[in-house]
């Protein structure tokens, strides 16, 4: 009779790396958790990066590694961070090799999130922590950033108060909570409009922690109507804008402005050929939004030439989905908006899955973080040269990508197109949200109709 060999499971190691193959926008390389077990590894990343600079390759424990030239508190923060992440994914490998049971380092990886999920089942920060990990996993980059954000100043805000907590319940966040964090707010210096961003995602955070079970509905610390004036109003923040639209005929003057640059003196010759390809940039990223549908920055940035069909009667129509909705358009092109993607066919069109606009590279911008980090670069060098656009075209209102989208809003209102209408062709989930672009033009066409009476 022959014998069966008891199973002994291995245990799992747990190590954290310092990646320097792979380099962030800002130079540093990030700390990745290895998980290894029967020569197989799986990576997590903790979201913590470090400058070469600052890095010892001469030691192999990244405490010693790195250098004491870091500044304090940051490399005493930082070591401290990364210790928590190689005890919690070494806590999971002990416990999975003391249940004998088989499993392997993506096992181990789940386990440390339950473990984590059991651990914080009532703590804000550590809550908010493990939703940016789920949005940076589902690509949602533009929201992890809001919502880390958010938690670091949430985090500031507790450890300045008198009891110095690490983090805190959701019980703890009261309507006291909140106005003591208002004053907070208000000390650093942010509006009105930053103020009531942040307090609408904290209420984002506290509703998906009761959708969760994890905080209980009578601690829920906001005015969801006017009975509820004992609680806290995010509502009073004033949030409303100056006019962001322009009139057609100032339209017409960015069509006609001809960019040019203003150096003179040595290399002015360079140095003016770089000042007009941005202004250029500016100009038509401008117009192409004002002719597309008020097409914001986001989406115009990674249309593909590919985007760009003709349909049955001739017509090129540009087809893309909206990343902030998820909606789906479908728009006939006209002649101006063709105009400008025709500028740039011999330089950028090198395939169907190239980029139209001379923003992203299907080369060099490849994975959502170098997507989302030059994205956002590009549109604040463009919202800059869009302001000296406006100045010289002899244009009031500072001109902004957005102003192009309300302009868009409220030349289709003076033309007498419904607001419905105009709500659809934006992407707007409600006539509401098209309400705010139009409130401030509504005045002025009133005012015009009592001009009539003089």
């Amino acid at each position: 009779m022959s014998r069966t060999t008891e199973h002994k499971e291995g245990k799992a190691t747990v190590r954290i790396i310092y990646r320097t193959a792979k380099a962030l926008v800002d130079g540093s390389h990030p700390f990745w958790v290895r998980i290894t077990k029967d020569r197989k590894s799986t990576f997590v990343a903790t979201g913590h990066s470090l400058l070469p600079k600052y890095w010892n390759d001469n030691y192999t424990n990244y405490r010693e590694a790195i250098r004491k030239s870091y500044p304090e508190p940051h490399r005493n923060n930082l070591i401290n961070a990364l210790e928590g992440w190689e005890k919690k994914y070494s806590h999971a490998a002990d416990t999975l090799a003391v249940s004998d049971e088989r499993h392997d380092t993506k096992a181990v990886a789940n386990k440390a999130i339950e473990e984590r999920k059991q651990a914080r089942r009532v703590m804000l920060l550590a809550y908010i922590d493990e939703l940016v990990e789920g949005m940076v996993v589902a690509r949602k980059k533009g929201n992890s950033i809001i919502y880390r954000d958010l938690r670091n100043q949430l985090s500031d805000f507790i450890a300045d108060q008198p009891d110095k907590n690490v983090d805190i319940s959701f019980s703890d966040v009261s309507v006291r909570f909140c106005n003591q964090l208002e004053t907070f707010f208000r000390q650093r210096g942010n509006t009105d409009t930053t103020i009531s961003n942040r307090y609408r995602t904290l209420r984002a955070v506290f509703n998906k922690a009761i959708a969760e079970g994890i905080a209980k509905p009578e601690h829920y610390p906001f005015a969801r109507n006017v009975v509820e004036k004992h609680k806290f109003s995010i509502g009073k923040y004033d949030t409303s804008t100056q006019k962001r639209a322009i009139s057609r005929d100032e339209i017409r003057k960015i069509e006609a402005f001809q960019p040019v640059g203003t150096y003179t003196g040595p290399h002015s010759s360079l140095r003016n050929a770089v000042e007009a390809e941005r202004l250029s940039l500016a100009k038509n990223v401008f117009l192409f939004s004002f002719f597309s549908a008020g097409m914001n920055f986001v989406d115009l940035a990674k249309l593909l030439w590919k985007n760009i069909t003709t349909d049955g009667n001739g017509n090129y129509r540009l087809n893309y989905v909206r990343q902030k909705t998820g909606g789906k358009f479908s728009l006939r092109l006209l002649p101006a908006a063709i105009a400008i993607i025709d500028n740039y066919r011999p330089v950028t069109n090198d395939g169907p899955n190239s980029y139209i606009f001379p923003v992203l590279s299907d080369k060099k911008h490849v994975t959502p973080t170098q997507i989302h980090n030059r994205i956002h670069k590009v549109s604040a060098m463009v919202n800059e040269d869009l302001k000296r656009v406006g100045e010289r075209a002899g244009i009031a209102t500072p001109l902004t990508t957005y102003v192009a989208r309300h302009s868009f809003a409220t030349s289709l209102r003076m033309s007498g197109v419904a607001d419905a209408i105009t709500s659809q062709a934006l992407g707007h989930k409600t006539a509401a949200v098209t309400a705010v672009y139009l409130d401030s033009f509504a005045s002025e066409t009133i005012d015009a109709a009592f001009d009539a009476l003089l």
